[in-house]
């Protein structure tokens, strides 16, 4: 029988010390992570002006206090505990308002009602845009049959990172009949989108109905810097019903208490995924980094591609000359449809 293998003491010594240096450089990560976040929490989010500023300054002494003065490692360790866990239940009580000053865009929010194959949508923004930010909106109620709708298409907003995007999924219930829903932020008067606000409680979630000559014009057209795509999905009209009926759902629960919005959880894309129920397995990195949404919808065969490599496939689904070109023409959602692949 062959001696068992014995570990020379400093051997053993030096792994654990390795291990323990391992295990404290992660928890100060953590610690540390949390701490900002905290801070920013209360900067942000706090809802005296006067006051959040200096209430993260302190909260980041405190901390730092506790690290100095607080003797031991459990102490120490505790104490932090309870200091993030205290800025954590204030944070998660906030409850996201409804009656603010909004934007004249934001200022209704969509209800919905559903008689058998028959959905009736109240305040379908309809924008009429002479600038990015001079604007006259109608809100229409409109009415869309089921046993008309064919399929799904995927408008896909790039603006500047190639890593960020906007979706915008557009039913299709025949020609001239398109349905496009934004999930975006509502935005109050005079406030912009942040990708730093968007991880805290600075906006809540709204899905806006609207008309294409609105939504997808206003970014092609009017707003600089915006390229938008599009694209056939292979959705048959059952799953098109199937989600539809879920912005549906969405809608009136945001119409009957709002939602906070969150760049990381509750986005213009996530919120979209978990209408549709993707399963665990199904999750991927270019669902939350969004601006390749489009590639790895093309990677799971849910694009029309007509045979072509993604890189064609993209190139022709470009419509800012298309839109540009459509501009107020009453057929601008069948124009800038015109010659591209899966119509």
């Amino acid at each position: 029988m062959m001696p068992a293998t014995v570990r020379p003491p400093h051997q053993s010594s030096a792994l654990v010390r390795g291990l323990r240096f391992i295990f404290a450089s992660l928890a100060w990560f953590v610690v540390g992570i949390a701490s900002l976040w905290a801070a920013a929490a209360l900067y942000f989010d706090f809802p005296s002006n006067a006051l959040k500023a200096f209430l993260a300054i302190a909260y980041v002494i405190l901390l730092l206090a506790i690290l100095f003065i607080v003797r031991g490692g459990t102490r120490k360790w505790l104490a932090w505990a309870v200091c993030f866990a205290a800025v954590a239940f204030w944070w998660f009580s906030l409850k996201p308002p409804s009656d603010r000053p909004w934007q004249a865009d934001d200022s209704k929010i969509a209800s919905a009602e559903v008689d058998g194959d028959m959905v009736t949508l109240h305040n379908v923004r309809n924008c009429d845009y002479r600038t990015e930010l001079d604007y006259t909106c109608q809100w229409e109620t409109r009415t869309f049959d089921l046993k008309q709708l064919r399929g799904i298409d995927l408008f896909l907003d790039n603006w500047g990172s190639p890593w960020i995007a906007h979706p915008i999924l557009s039913f299709d219930f025949g020609p001239g009949v398109h349905l496009p829903m934004s999930i975006e932020t509502r935005d109050m008067d005079g406030q912009s989108y942040s990708a730093v606000r968007g991880f805290f409680r600075q906006y809540t979630l709204i899905v806006i109905p609207s008309d294409e000559r609105d939504v997808i014009r206003l970014r092609t057209n009017y707003r600089v810097g915006e390229n938008l795509y599009l694209y056939r999905l292979t959705a048959t009209p059952a799953q098109a019903r199937s989600l539809l009926l879920d912005y549906v759902h969405t809608i009136n629960q945001l119409h009957s208490k709002p939602r906070w919005y969150n760049a990381l959880t509750t986005n213009c894309t996530t919120v979209i995924f978990q209408q549709a129920n993707l399963e665990r397995k199904d999750w991927n990195w270019r669902i939350i980094l969004n601006g390749q949404i489009d590639e790895l919808q093309y990677s799971r065969g849910k694009l029309v591609t007509g045979g072509l490599s993604f890189p064609d496939l993209k190139k022709q689904a470009w419509i800012n000359p298309a839109a540009k070109a459509a501009n107020q023409s009453p057929d601008f959602s069948e124009l800038i449809r015109k010659g591209r692949v899966g119509f």
